[in-house]
C-alpha cells in the first residue's frame, strides 16, 4: 500500500506558544536530514494563549505543517484521537509540544515500526528531569498497569510513541485513555508492542499542565480500561456470572432456613420464625442483587450490540487541512 507520507507527527498541545516554532524547526531539521516525506499535525486543545495564531503562521509558511483547533479544552485523548483521524503517514509519531520529547528519536522509532515490524513502540524516559513528587507516583502507576495489562513497558504515559498507521485508524481514544493506548492496542490484536529508551529534556518554556490528580484519575481509568477490554463485547459474562452466583447463594440460604423451620416444628413445637432471622434478610438481599446484576448484564449486552456512538468534538478552525 502506498502512503502519501513516510511519517505523520501528531502533537497535542495546550498553551505552548513559545515552544511551537522551535519544535517545528527541530522536527523539520530531522526529517530533511533523513530524507523523510512527512506532515506535522498540531492539535490545539483549546489554548487560551497565542498557540493557534502561531500554528496558522507556521502552516502558512510551510504546507507540511497542519493544524486543528478545538473550541474548548477536551483533553489530550481527544486531541490525539482527532490527530489520528487526520494523519496519512505510514508511521505515526506522537510527541508532546513542550520540547521535553526529542525529535532526534524519530528515525530510530520509524525503523522499529517500518523494518522491525512492531505495531507500537513506546518511549521510556529512563532518566527523567521531573521532581520526585512526580517520578514516584509514575513508577507506582506503571507497575500497576504492567501487572493488570500484562504488557511489560516501563513508561506507559510517555508522550513519545510510534505506531503503524493501521493501528491508529483502528482504535478510538476518549476520556483520559491516552495513557493506555498500548492496552487498547493489545485489546484490538496489535500485540507486537516494543519499547525504546529515549531522551528526556528539561522543560524550557512554561509549566506542566498536569497535577497530582492525574494519578488518581489514572488509577480509575486503569480499572475502567481493564474491565472494558475484557468485557466490552460480552458484559453478560461479568454481570451474569456474579448475578447468578448471588441469586443461587441467596436462594439456597432461604430454602435452607425454610427447611430447617419445617423440620424443627415437629420435635419442638415452637421455633424462631424464618423472618425473625437476620440471615433471611441477607439472603433476600443476595437474591435481589443477583436479579439486578443479571438485568444489568442483559441491558449492557443490548447496548454493546446496538451502540454506534463516536467521539465528537467541536472544531473551531483548521490550518492546512481540507474541512470535512
Amino acid at each position: 500500500m502506498q502512503y502519501p507520507y513516510d511519517i505523520s507527527v501528531v502533537v497535542p498541545l495546550l498553551n505552548e506558544e513559545e515552544s511551537l516554532p522551535e519544535l517545528v524547526r527541530w522536527i523539520k531539521r530531522v526529517m530533511h536530514a533523513h530524507s523523510f516525506t512527512y506532515e506535522i499535525i498540531l492539535v490545539d486543545d483549546g489554548s487560551t494563549d497565542r498557540s493557534w495564531d502561531v500554528i496558522t503562521e507556521l502552516s502558512a509558511e510551510d504546507n507540511t505543517v497542519k493544524g486543528i483547533s478545538f473550541n474548548r479544552n477536551y483533553g489530550k485523548s481527544a486531541a490525539l484521537n482527532e490527530g489520528f483521524k487526520r494523519c496519512s503517514g505510514e508511521v505515526v509519531i506522537t510527541m508532546d509540544a513542550d520540547l521535553q520529547d526529542s525529535p532526534e528519536e524519530i528515525p530510530s522509532l520509524y525503523d522499529m515500526i517500518k523494518h522491525q515490524r512492531f505495531d507500537l513502540v513506546s518511549g521510556w524516559k529512563q532518566k527523567r528531569f521531573d521532581p520526585i513528587s512526580k517520578t514516584i507516583p509514575t513508577k507506582l502507576f506503571n507497575a500497576a498497569t504492567r501487572s493488570l495489562s500484562g504488557i511489560q513497558l516501563h513508561d506507559f504515559n510517555c508522550g513519545l510513541k510510534a505506531y503503524r498507521q493501521l493501528l491508529v485508524k483502528s482504535i478510538e481514544v476518549h476520556g483520559e485513555m491516552h495513557r493506555y493506548i498500548p492496552v487498547i492496542a493489545k485489546w484490538h490484536g496489535f500485540t507486537r508492542i516494543g519499547e525504546k529508551v529515549v531522551q528526556h529534556q528539561e522543560r524550557k518554556y512554561g509549566t506542566t499542565k498536569f497535577g497530582l490528580e492525574r494519578f488518581v484519575y489514572g488509577f480509575l481509568d486503569l480499572l475502567s480500561i481493564t474491565f472494558v477490554s475484557r468485557f466490552k463485547k460480552r458484559p453478560m459474562h461479568f454481570f451474569g456470572t456474579f448475578g447468578t452466583l448471588s441469586f443461587v447463594v441467596g436462594l439456597g440460604i432461604t430454602l435452607w432456613l425454610i427447611i430447617q423451620k419445617v423440620f424443627s416444628l415437629y420435635p419442638e413445637g415452637r421455633v424462631r420464625d424464618v423472618v425473625d432471622q437476620p440471615l433471611f434478610y441477607l439472603s433476600l438481599v443476595a437474591v435481589i442483587l443477583g436479579v439486578q446484576l443479571f438485568l444489568a448484564g442483559f441491558l449492557a449486552e443490548m447496548m454493546s450490540m446496538t451502540s454506534s456512538r463516536k467521539n465528537e468534538y467541536l472544531i473551531r478552525d483548521r490550518a492546512g487541512l481540507i474541512k470535512k
